[in-house]
C-alpha cells in the first residue's frame, strides 16, 4: 500500500525524516519496501498567477500568457485550451527538468522561439510534472496557493510503499498507519470532527434494506444524498489519490476511494434513480445470473457469490465491484452510499470464480470488523456534501444482524516475560496498549490488566497477541540476550531416509549454486494451459489432478512437472536480464493414480539459457547449449561419487537429436537437452534454452555413504588414439562400455566425431583416446598392443566396427 506522508500529518505530528520513519515502521512489523519522493525533480518550478491572456500574433491556436511569479512577471507561449485569467498555475523556469507531454521522455527546459515569439518558461500540465497522465490542459492549483512559492514545498510529498501482512487489514488505511506512528513515536493522534446537516425527511422514506443472508453480510449501512452535481474532484483530492496509486474519476467515486484509503473501509455509490423498487436486497446470486460490472465485462454468477440487488436484478457483486446498471455518471442527481461488511470467505470465492480483484475485495478478503462501516460512511457523506453539494436524508440505515460482544483479555506481567523475555511493569504495558487504541480497565493490580480490543484489531484473539503488541512497540531489540535453558533437542539419525534425502538436497543446492545457478520456488498449482505447453503436440501424457476450489484459473491443477514453473520464470527473467540465466528448483510433482492418492515424486529440474560468459574482449562469445547442460550433469554426479553415461532420449519436450537420458548403472535417473522449438515458442523464450531433470527417488539409492580411495599411480600411463568406423545407429556408449571392460584401461575420451567423404555412407567415425595403466608394473608395448588387438576384435564382433585407415 502506498501512503502519503503529507496525508499522514493530518492525523499525527511526524518529526522523523522519511527514511528514519520507514526504519521504525519496518522494525515494528510494517515493512516499508521503498520511498518515493514527489517533487524531487521540481527545481525551478514555482507557483504563478495568470494576470494576462492574449492571442498569439502568428498562430490561431496559441496564446500569450503573462504570469506573475511574485518577484517578476513573465510572458510565455501557451497552447492549453483551459488557461484563464486569475488562475494559480505551476510555472517552470528555464533549466527546469520536466517530462515531454508527447514522448514521455525527460527534458531540460530551454528558451524557445515559437512562431516568432521567444518563450522563456512554461505553464505546466500534470503529465509534464510527472503527477499523472493528464495532458489535455494546464494544471490549475487552488486559489489559496501562494504565488512565488516553490512547487515542491507546496505539493511535494514522500510516499511510503508498505507491504502490509494479511493479519493487519487495519493498516491498509491512512488512519491505521497514523495510529502505529503515534504509538511508536509518542506523538498525539488527531481525530476528525464529522458533522453535516440533514433534511427533515428520514432515509427510510426513500429506501429500505433487506439482508437475506445475515451470515454473509453481518452489517449493511447506507446514507442518501440528493441534488448532487457530479464533477471533477478538487486538485488536492486528485493529488492524494494519485500519490496513493489510484486514478481520479469524479468527485463521487473519488470520495469513496479517498475514504477507503483513509479508514480501510470500502464504500460504493449507487445512482439512486437507477435502483428499482426503492429497496436494496443482499442475497445470493441465482445460478447462471449475470451482471455487467463497472469494467464493462458481463459476468456469470453462481449461488456462492453474494450480490447487492434491487427489486428486479443484481446491481453489484457484493464487496468486489459495482454494476454498470447503477453506475454514477455525469447525469446522476442522487446517490445511495453503501458501507457494509461481508464474509471474507465469500469474497474470496467470488474473486476466484470471477477472476476479478479490486481494492475493495483485497480489504474484505483480509477480514474487516463489523463495527467499522458506520464512521467511514459518515465521513464520506460529509465530504460529498462539501464537494458535490446536495442534501443528506435524515438518519442512516444500519441493518446489523451480526452484532457480537467481545470479552476483555487478561494480560499479566508474568505472561509478557514468559513469552518474550522482556521485563516490563504494568504502567509500560498500559501505556503501549492505550497508544494503540486498546482500552485497559482501571485496576489497582500491579500484576495484571484487563484489555478490551478495539474493533479495528480483528487479529487480536488472546494474551499472546497482546504480548506481541507490547514487544514490537517497545522494540524487539530491547529483548535481552539469554543462554538456552536446556540442551538442543536430539537430531534425527543421519542414517534415516529423511536425513539422507535432506542431506542430498543440501549437497545438490551447494553444488549447483557453485556452478552459478540460482534456486527458485514456484507454485505447486498450475494452469492446464501451462502443462500442455510442455508438449509440442499440446497433449498431456499424464492427466493432472484438478483442485476442488482453486484460488485462480492459473492455479487449478497439481503440477505433474517442475518444467512449467521454471520455463515461465526463465521467460520472465529473459525480459530483464541479458546475461546468461541458470535456474534450478527442488520440488514435488503429483502423478494421478486413479482413485488412490497421487504419487508424489521429488525432482531436481534446472534450466540454462543465454551467453556462456559475461561480455568481455577475451570471453567465449557462444551461447549455452546441450554440451553445457551435459557438463553440468557430469560434474554434478561426479561430485556425488557417480559416473553417468548418456543415451539418446525420446523425450518429446526436447529437440530431436539434442536430448539425452542420464544413466547411472543400468537405471535411467533423468534427462537433459535443448528444449523443443515449439515448447520454447509456447513459453515465449528467446534463444536456445536447455533443461535438466533428475529423479531424486532414483538418484538417492545410487549414492553410497562409503567413499573408496585408491593410491596415486606409481607407474606411467600409455595413451593411444584410435579412430573407429561404425554404423550410423551405433551409439558411443556401447563402444565405451566394451573398451572400459578391459582391466588395463583407466580412461576413455571421445575427442572427435566425423561424417564425410572419407567415410562410407551410413557410417561415422569416433576418434577416441584410450589411456592404459597397470597398478603393479610399467606396461610394455607388447602388453598394450595385445590388449588393443583383443579390444578391436571384440568391437568388430559385437558392434561391427573397423579401424579407420
Amino acid at each position: 500500500m502506498k501512503v502519503s506522508l503529507k496525508w499522514l500529518r493530518d492525523y499525527v505530528d511526524i518529526k522523523l525524516a522519511p527514511k528514519e520513519l520507514a526504519e521504525r515502521l519496518t522494525m515494528a512489523g510494517l515493512e516499508v519496501k521503498g520511498i518515493q519522493t514527489v517533487g524531487g525533480t521540481w527545481d525551478n518550478v514555482v507557483i504563478g498567477e495568470v494576470i494576462g491572456v492574449s492571442p498569439h500574433p502568428n498562430a490561431d491556436r496559441l496564446k500569450l500568457a503573462t504570469v506573475n511569479l511574485g518577484t517578476e512577471q513573465v510572458t510565455v507561449v501557451c497552447g492549453a485550451p483551459n488557461i484563464e485569467l486569475g488562475q494559480r498555475v505551476p510555472f517552470a523556469r528555464v533549466g527546469a527538468r520536466l517530462i515531454d507531454g508527447h514522448t514521455g521522455e525527460a527534458i531540460l527546459l530551454k528558451p524557445a522561439k515559437i512562431r516568432g515569439v521567444v518563450s522563456k518558461g512554461m505553464v505546466c500540465s500534470e503529465k509534464e510534472l510527472g503527477i499523472s497522465d493528464s495532458h489535455e490542459g494546464i494544471m490549475v492549483l487552488p486559489q489559496e496557493a501562494p504565488v512565488g512559492t516553490p512547487l515542491d514545498i507546496y505539493l511535494g510529498d514522500a510516499i511510503l510503499d508498505l507491504d502490509v501482512t494479511p493479519n493487519r487489514p487495519d493498516c491498509l488505511s491512512i488512519i491505521g498507519i497514523a495510529r502505529e506512528i503515534a504509538a511508536l513515536t509518542g506523538a498525539f493522534l488527531h481525530s476528525l470532527e464529522i458533522h453535516y446537516e440533514e433534511t427533515e425527511k428520514p432515509i427510510d422514506f426513500f429506501v429500505s434494506v433487506d439482508i437475506a443472508e445475515p451470515y454473509l453480510c453481518p452489517r449493511y449501512c447506507a446514507s442518501l444524498i440528493t441534488g448532487i452535481k457530479v464533477a471533477p474532484s478538487p486538485s488536492w483530492l486528485q493529488q492524494r489519490l494519485n500519490n496513493c496509486g489510484m486514478r481520479p474519476i469524479n468527485n463521487v467515486v473519488d470520495v469513496t476511494n479517498y475514504v477507503m484509503l483513509e479508514y480501510g473501509q470500502p464504500l460504493h455509490a449507487f445512482d439512486y434513480h437507477k435502483l428499482k423498487g426503492r429497496q436494496i436486497i443482499v442475497r445470493r446470486a441465482g445460478n447462471g445470473e449475470t451482471v455487467t460490472t463497472l469494467d464493462g465485462s458481463k459476468r456469470t454468477l453462481n449461488p456462492d457469490i453474494l450480490v447487492i440487488a434491487d427489486k428486479e436484478q443484481a446491481v453489484a457483486v457484493a464487496g468486489i465491484m459495482g454494476g454498470s446498471d447503477s453506475e454514477v455518471t455525469d447525469k446522476t442527481k442522487a446517490i445511495l452510499l453503501e458501507s457494509a461488511n461481508f464474509n471474507q470467505a465469500t469474497i474470496r470465492r467470488g474473486c476466484s470464480h470471477l477472476q476479478l480483484q479490486s481494492e475493495a475485495s483485497i480489504r474484505f478478503d483480509k477480514g474487516l470488523n463489523t463495527e467499522l462501516p458506520l464512521l467511514p460512511l459518515k465521513r464520506a457523506t460529509q465530504l460529498l456534501l462539501e464537494l458535490a453539494g446536495g442534501k443528506a436524508a435524515k438518519g442512516i440505515i444500519d441493518v446489523y444482524p451480526g452484532k457480537r460482544e467481545t470479552e476483555p483479555i487478561p494480560l499479566t506481567i508474568r505472561e509478557v516475560e514468559r513469552l518474550s523475555g522482556l521485563k516490563v511493569n504494568i504502567y509500560e504495558i498500559r501505556k503501549v496498549l492505550k497508544a494503540l487504541g486498546f482500552v485497559c480497565q482501571e485496576s489497582d493490580s500491579q500484576l495484571q490488566v484487563l484489555v478490551s480490543v478495539p474493533y479495528w484489531r480483528s487479529d487480536i484473539k488472546c494474551s499472546a497477541d497482546l504480548v506481541e503488541e507490547v514487544v514490537r512497540i517497545i522494540g524487539y531489540e530491547k529483548i535481552p540476550l539469554t543462554r538456552l535453558g536446556s540442551p538442543l533437542p536430539p537430531q534425527k539419525s543421519k542414517s534415516s531416509p529423511a536425513a539422507q534425502r535432506s542431506d542430498l538436497k543440501d549437497k545438490l543446492r551447494s553444488i549447483l549454486t557453485g556452478f552459478g545457478f540460482q534456486e527458485i520456488l514456484t507454485y505447486s498449482l498450475v494452469s492446464l494451459e501451462k502443462l500442455q505447453k510442455l508438449s509440442p503436440k499440446l497433449e498431456l501424457e499424464i492427466p493432472p489432478l484438478k483442485v476442488a476450489n482453486p484460488m485462480t484459473r492459473e492455479q487449478e491443477y497439481l503440477r505433474t512437472s517442475l518444467r512449467a514453473g521454471l520455463l515461465s520464470t526463465l521467460a520472465h527473467n529473459q525480459k530483464f536480464e541479458p546475461a546468461g540465466i541458470r535456474l534450478f528448483e527442488l520440488g514435488k510433482v503429483f502423478l494421478s493414480q486413479g482413485k488412490d492418492l497421487p504419487q508424489e515424486k521429488e525432482l531436481l529440474c534446472a534450466v540454462l539459457s543465454g551467453p556462456r560468459a559475461e561480455l568481455s574482449w577475451q570471453a567465449d562469445k557462444g551461447s549455452l547449449d546441450f554440451f553445457d547442460a551435459k557438463g553440468v550433469v557430469e560434474n554434478l554426479l561426479n561430485q556425488l561419487g557417480l559416473k553417468p553415461s548418456f543415451v539418446n532420449s525420446d523425450d518429446e519436450g526436447l529437440f530431436p537429436g539434442k536430448g539425452a537420458d542420464v544413466i547411472v548403472g543400468d537405471d535411467r535417473i533423468g534427462v537433459l537437452g535443448e528444449l523443443h522449438p515449439k515448447v520454447a515458442q509456447a513459453y515465449e523464450l528467446s534463444g536456445v534454452a536447455c533443461l535438466i531433470e533428475i529423479d531424486l527417488d532414483k538418484l538417492l539409492p545410487k549414492i553410497t555413504a562409503t567413499k573408496k580411495y585408491q593410491p596415486t599411480p606409481r607407474f606411467p600411463s600409455v595413451p593411444r588414439d584410435i579412430a573407429l568406423v561404425v554404423d550410423e545407429q551405433v551409439i558411443y556408449r556401447k563402444v565405451e562400455e566394451i573398451i572400459q571392460s578391459f582391466p588395463l584401461v583407466t580412461r576413455v575420451t571421445l575427442f572427435d566425431l566425423y561424417r564425410g567423404e572419407q567415410i562410407p555412407k551410413g557410417k561415422k567415425s569416433f576418434a577416441i583416446r584410450i589411456v592404459y595403466q597397470s597398478p603393479s608394473h610399467t606396461l610394455t608395448d607388447e602388453e598394450v598392443n595385445q590388449t588393443q588387438a583383443e579390444m578391436l576384435a571384440r568391437l568388430n564382433k559385437e558392434l561391427g566396427t573397423t579401424l579407420r585407415e
